[in-house]
């Protein structure tokens, strides 16, 4: 059956399309700005404090919002035939719940930077135990990445990491977090939920085809609900950068460090299936989904913790940009080599 059917999708009256055509025509071009938009973010979020004072208490909203618009945009059809083909799923979730917050948790003990900075070493677990950002398949297609292989890997590891959060929480974070690791994992799974139970509902009221067809302004809301959750997040670091300008610097350095390091390794880890798909992969392994987190813990987090956390950002929504030359490269070459392959075999 086909998904929706037996139910007449919502058709807005005409006086509502009138009044709403000016800010959707907002929104569209909005949407239009892609990486540009979403780089502009992390420089507006910081250079206006009072937006993010004003917008903190609405993280766990935007945190939710953002995850109703990627469930109701899953592509149900790329997402099945995916998983008919499970090996490299498997592996690449794995790898992101389980050997990368592994990785990183070892990595802090070792270094003994849970001793000399808590709140720091609270922060990269916190990171490596998250899921891939729900935003990853979208910049993926972006950038002309394989995107469906991105989302199915999303949503397999998504789903997986309410349970394996409680796990590494209850394993390394100790007395380091002020929620019981169960109760991470069962908000985590809460908030999951209610996003998807939120998202099929709109799907079913719309219909599939309408959230196609309106692609642009949906780019464009989603692009200012990242506003909101990056200005509550990065609302204090210009007061940061100058009271301790040497610390701030050293976690913005060592946020982008985290980041490509992930990237790097990853696309190294899957370089066998193709660089082109590998990359994909690598990009969000590296978008780790820290407003989750944040929500399940209703930010009752370190300072040092939240510092890091809103210098993460930075990576996070320059990247995609700065990348994007290696990735159309990347794209083209791929391009190049199944057209070879194709020619040969006629």
């Amino acid at each position: 059956m086909a998904e929706g059917a037996g139910l007449t999708p919502f058709r807005m009256p005409s006086v509502l399309q009138t009044v709403f055509a000016l800010p959707l025509r907002g929104l569209t071009w909005l949407g239009g700005q892609g990486t540009r938009a979403v780089a502009a973010i992390a420089f507006i979020a910081v250079a206006v404090p009072p937006l993010g004072a004003l917008l903190r208490p609405y993280v766990t909203e935007a945190i939710f919002l953002l995850l109703c618009i990627s469930f109701m945009r899953v592509d149900l059809v790329a997402l099945y035939g995916h998983l008919r083909r499970p090996a490299l799923v498997a592996a690449a979730t794995a790898w992101t719940t389980i050997g990368v917050p592994l990785i990183v948790a070892l990595a802090a003990y070792a270094t003994g930077l849970t001793m000399s900075s808590p709140g720091l070493a609270l922060a990269l677990m916190l990171q490596g135990m998250a899921s891939p950002m729900m935003a990853a398949p979208a910049l993926a297609a972006l950038m002309g990445l394989d995107a469906t292989l991105v989302l199915v890997t999303l949503v397999t590891s998504t789903a997986l990491v309410p349970f394996t959060a409680s796990l590494f929480a209850s394993l390394f974070l100790g007395g380091m977090l002020s929620i019981a690791p169960l109760t991470l994992g069962l908000k985590l799974l809460g908030i999951l939920a209610a996003s998807l139970l939120a998202a099929t509902i709109i799907r079913r009221l719309f219909g599939t085809a309408a959230i196609q067809r309106h692609k642009r302004p949906i780019d464009g809301v989603n692009i200012v609900i990242l506003l909101v959750f990056a200005s509550a997040v990065m609302g204090d670091v210009a007061t940061d950068l100058t009271t301790d300008p040497l610390f701030t610097i050293a976690v913005a350095l060592l946020a982008f460090a985290v980041y490509f390091t992930l990237l790097a390794v990853t696309t190294l880890i899957f370089r066998s299936i193709g660089t082109e798909r590998a990359f994909a992969i690598g990009l969000m392994v590296s978008q780790r989904n820290l407003g989750l987190m944040l929500a399940a813990t209703a930010g009752a987090l370190p300072a040092t913790t939240w510092l890091y956390f809103a210098l993460t950002q930075f990576p996070i929504h320059l990247a995609p940009y700065l990348l994007m030359p290696i990735a159309r490269r990347l794209t083209a070459r791929a391009e190049t080599s199944s057209g070879a392959a194709a020619n040969s075999t006629t």
